[in-house]
């Protein structure tokens, strides 16, 4: 009886644990995929995507994390924007370094193209990042 017992608390606390994990990985997600959306749409609208739609206007209709990827002590997070410009759709690619600097993560580095790409640290370290827009500008931590 009490090896039953005992079998039960141990896969109740193993699970207990499996779960937090689970719990911990979605809003890490959550959290990266929220930043990288409101970055992106913050630093497009604030150059008004002048080098990409030549001053025409445009509206932004969804933006797509694509990866999260960590190279050395660098996060990289990869995805799409897609906008409206004048009578057509155009999409346009983003590449996002991301460092922890006395915990908080900051942009390092930021390049966004017209066609797709595979992105690594040594070729986005050349588009370093004036800070503009905050990474996590909108993100309320209630924790």
């Amino acid at each position: 009886m009490k090896k039953i017992i005992f079998t039960c608390m141990l896969l109740s606390g193993l699970l207990f644990v499996y779960v937090n994990a689970v719990f911990a990985d979605e809003f890490e997600f959550n959290k990266i995929q929220m930043s990288f959306k409101n970055f992106v749409q913050c630093e497009l609208t604030r150059t008004q995507a002048d080098n990409h739609f030549n001053g025409k206007p445009f509206k932004i209709t969804m933006i797509d994390l694509f990866d999260i990827q960590t190279e050395a002590d660098m996060k990289i997070v990869t995805g799409a924007v897609q906008c409206f410009v004048v009578d057509k759709h155009i999409t346009l690619y983003a590449a996002v370094g991301l460092k922890k600097i006395m915990d908080v993560e900051q942009v390092l580095y930021y390049t966004i193209r017209n066609s797709d790409f595979t992105i690594l640290a040594t070729e986005l370290i050349k588009y370093p990042y004036k800070e503009r827009c905050k990474w996590s500008q909108y993100w309320i931590d209630i924790d």
